[in-house]
């Protein structure tokens, strides 16, 4: 019976907090321009809140009482936030206002439109595959579709390109990792268990709930649910919740005709000897909890009777809504600016010289440097853009998987991109370079590299094929 128990207080546990670690995590993948569409939709829908010149530790109330079951999900909370705040007031002292200033009043925008097969592309390159696993990871992107689907039975896919369907069930496993979560899925059940995996832990009844009762969510047939299940009606309902919250079409955010501007999300400027990574926080909204209502609440506390409880649940709801809500966006804040500091750290090269000095850098070097896991690392670094002295980048710029040197050691893949594009840039275009010449031209700077290779960066870049690029006059 205590196990039984314990275990139906963990699930309770689990529940209780999957929501708010939910909202965390969408707030952590949205872009700038997102997050503020975001704040000023929470202005609008939670009275509790109001926007303040500046957040202040008082500006988030202390938890009133805190029953031993609620101890265990605080202590999940990846920031210490009472750090977080001193770090916050220390960085804007230590901020020189000049730099800031001016670099503030340039029309620091730039386009970007980025597919969803680009962003998978991308990871797989990440990802530690070899050339065989990369070829299959390149393969079944190509076949999802732009909802995130993958609709082709392996069966077939394996019988038109001549590979066992075990080897590509087991590279669309670690797809399924991938970002946006449920990325892959054959259909709508596979897509919410890859999230439900996303979301926690302990996914036994999510994958009982998803697998067995679809037809009973769909009726919202939740007292039949919970008397299969064996567990409560309350409980039921909780998971519905969440997966109410879940993306069934997770490549939809990929899918736009429109060309979207954005700004800076992190500023690098050089002083001294040392380059210094700020916030952009100008333009977003700062949020802090209502006084009024926070006196409103003490006075509730202080009633008695059923209208006083109910206005007091209330008050309650929104207030816990509303501490949320600020909390995840200073560990959004702050998880943005570890990110770019340890990518300045270990791009320093870049900083100094350009994009011809960019090193290979994947996402589990970034995220063993900041203690993170790698899918955080991920989310950060997309839609998220850096000013630097080099010039406006996303965050995902900086990673890039290595080119073996014959000397030993690696160069980073973008860089081997510009000296591609310098060559050609450079050729005499009676004689343009072929994918062959230019292999054994890289060659003698001693960088081994396929020729599909070549053909592959030649492509990225919009390079055209040598016979297409010759000028006969």
């Amino acid at each position: 019976m205590a196990v039984g128990m314990k275990q139906t207080l963990s699930l309770k546990q689990a529940l209780r907090m999957t929501p708010q670690l939910q909202q965390a995590i969408k707030l952590l993948q949205l872009s700038r321009l997102e997050l503020e569409t975001a704040i000023r939709k929470e202005l609008v829908e939670n009275p509790v809140l109001e926007e303040g010149m500046e957040i202040n530790n008082e500006d988030i109330p202390p938890e009133r009482e805190h029953s031993e079951q609620d101890q265990d999900p605080r202590k999940q909370d990846e920031f210490e936030w009472d750090s977080y705040f001193e770090n916050q007031q220390k960085s804007r002292e230590t901020n020189f206002a000049g730099n800031n200033d001016e670099i503030m009043n340039y029309e620091n925008v730039i386009a970007s439109k980025e597919t969803l097969h680009d962003h998978l592309y991308w990871q797989a390159s990440l990802y530690g595959f070899n050339d065989e696993e990369m070829m299959q990871a390149h393969l079944l992107i190509d076949y999802i579709n732009d909802d995130g689907y993958l609709k082709t039975p392996l069966e077939s896919i394996s019988e038109d390109e001549g590979i066992p369907v075990d080897e590509l069930e087991g590279t669309l496993k670690l797809i399924h990792e991938f970002d946006p979560p449920g990325v892959g899925a054959r259909d709508l059940k596979e897509c919410l268990l890859i999230q439900a995996k996303h979301l926690q832990e302990d996914t036994h009844d999510f994958v009982t709930l998803i697998n067995n009762h679809m037809h009973d969510l769909e009726k919202r047939n939740y007292p039949g649910i919970a008397k299969e299940m064996g567990i409560s009606v309350e409980e039921v309902v909780d998971m519905c919740k969440i997966i109410n919250t879940m993306e069934p079409k997770p490549g939809r955010i990929f899918v736009s005709n429109d060309t979207h501007y954005v700004t800076p999300d992190v500023y690098v400027y050089k002083v001294g000897e040392e380059y210094v990574v700020s916030l952009n926080e100008d333009g977003l909204p700062k949020l802090r909890i209502s006084n009024f209502y926070r006196n409103m609440l003490q006075a509730e506390e202080k009633k008695e009777g059923k209208k006083a409880g109910e206005a007091q649940d209330y008050i309650q709801d929104k207030l816990r809504s509303a501490v949320w809500l600020i909390k995840s966006i200073h560990q959004r804040q702050r998880t943005i600016y570890k990110v770019a500091e340890s990518i300045v750290k270990h791009q320093r090269e870049f900083f100094d010289k350009g994009p011809a000095f960019i090193k290979p850098m994947i996402l589990r070097d970034i995220a063993n440097d900041i203690e993170m896991h790698e899918s955080t690392v991920s989310r950060v670094t997309t839609a998220k853009y850096m000013h630097t002295p080099q010039g406006i980048f996303e965050l995902k710029y900086f990673f890039n998987s290595g080119i073996s040197k014959t000397g030993g050691g690696s160069l980073a893949s973008e860089s081997v991109k510009l000296k591609i594009k310098d060559l050609v840039d450079n050729e005499d275009p009676k004689r343009p370079l072929s994918d062959q010449k230019i292999v054994e031209l890289l060659k003698k700077d001693g960088i081994e590299i396929a020729r599909r290779t070549v053909a592959k960066y030649r492509d990225v870049l919009k390079i055209l094929p040598s016979s297409k690029r010759k000028k006969y006059f």
